[in-house]
Parts: C-alpha cells; structure tokens; sequence
C-alpha cells in the first residue's frame, strides 16, 4: 500500500530484456534506504518487487526490478528509456502518515497528456483516459497519476484536469512529459469497490 507521495525522482540506469520478462535498473538516493530484495517499491505508481539492490558512489544505490510482459504492456513503463525519471514511493508504514490517498499500486489503465497549460505558478495537465478509469473518476476525488496523489480539477467525458504545483511539478518525473506522452492512472480504491457493489445482479443497500 502507498499513499501517492512520492519521494524522489530516480534515474533509469538500464532496461533490457531478461529470461524473466523485462530487467529495469533504477538508480535512487532516499528510496534505496530500508529496502531488501523481496520488497515493494512503486515505479511511476506501479508496485513492483525489488530483486536486487546495489550500492553506488555518492550514497546512491542501484535498485532492480523484473517486470512480466503483462506488465510492461499496461504500464507506461514500456516508454521508459535509458536516462529517464521515474517517481519512487516507498511502501506506507502501519506508523506513518497518510498525507495523499490510498494507493496499491495497480495500474487501471494509461492516460494520455492532451494539453498542459500554465495557470499562474501553476499548470493545468488535461489527461485522456479509457472508460474503465474515466468511471472511477469524480469531481474533487483522488487519483493516482504516475504514482502521484492528485485532487481532480474538473471531469469530461473522455478526459479530466488536474492542477500541479510549483513543488510536485519540481519533485517528481512530470516535468519530463508533454503532450501526447503516457501515464500511469489508479483510480480510488473506494470508488473501485463502490462500482462493483453497484454492479452486483442485485446489490443490497
């Protein structure tokens, strides 16, 4: 489980195919505090399972992940190159604080970026998304976007808006996308249980 507060942007050291699937090396600083092989670690909102954990010069440490095609074709990890940013959550303590919203880290779908507007300090990111994720939203409701916990702005009927601040914008591997890139989108876990409720033959209220 995370909350969408994401705690660095690590830099993708390697991506290559593997016996396994796909092998992704991420090099990190904060996130690769605490961990161990067999942990959890959110990828650009996705969970993942840490495989194999290198120390590196100036206090950073190589982290190595083992994606399944399945995977790698749901997520917009499958854009990821050599050199880019990634957001890193590392999983929530049953002590810590729950600052965003609950997120597990299961993608429901990708989004696309349609326009990125400035609105004074801020910008304005309009994401499409596919059915199954645009029902989950709701106006002023939480949403995962590449592992990040964001209010919804404003719902369309095949897109929706969000707002990014100064701080998020500066912190997190957003400010690498434009128009037409891919994210990761998670929609709230309570509206994904409220909608199967609903759904049932005959739900009782």
């Amino acid at each position: 489980m995370f909350t969408g507060i994401v705690e660095e942007a690590g830099v993708v050291e390697d991506l290559r195919s593997s016996r396994a699937g796909i092998q992704l090396v991420v090099r990190a600083k904060v996130c690769g505090e605490g961990l161990k092989p067999g942990a959890s670690l959110a990828v650009n909102g996705c969970c993942l399972t840490l495989v194999k954990i290198s120390p590196r010069k100036e206090k950073q440490k190589l982290l190595q992940f083992d994606l399944l095609h399945e995977t790698w074709q749901r997520t917009n990890l499958q854009f990821a190159r050599t050199g880019a940013l990634v957001n890193l959550e590392r999983p929530l303590r049953a002590d810590g604080r729950l600052d965003g919203h609950f997120v597990t880290g299961h993608i429901d779908g990708i989004g696309k970026i349609l326009k990125i507007n400035r609105s004074g300090a801020d910008l304005v990111f309009e994401i499409a998304a596919p059915p199954q994720v645009m029902r989950l939203i709701v106006f002023k409701g939480s949403i995962a976007v590449d592992g990040i916990s964001l209010t919804v702005a404003e719902v369309r009927k095949t897109n929706f808006c969000v707002w990014i601040i100064p701080h998020t914008w500066k912190v997190t591997a957003l400010k690498e996308r434009d128009a037409g890139d891919a994210l990761n989108l998670e929609g709230d876990i309570l509206g994904k249980y409220v909608q199967r409720f609903l759904s049932a033959p005959n739900p009782k209220l």
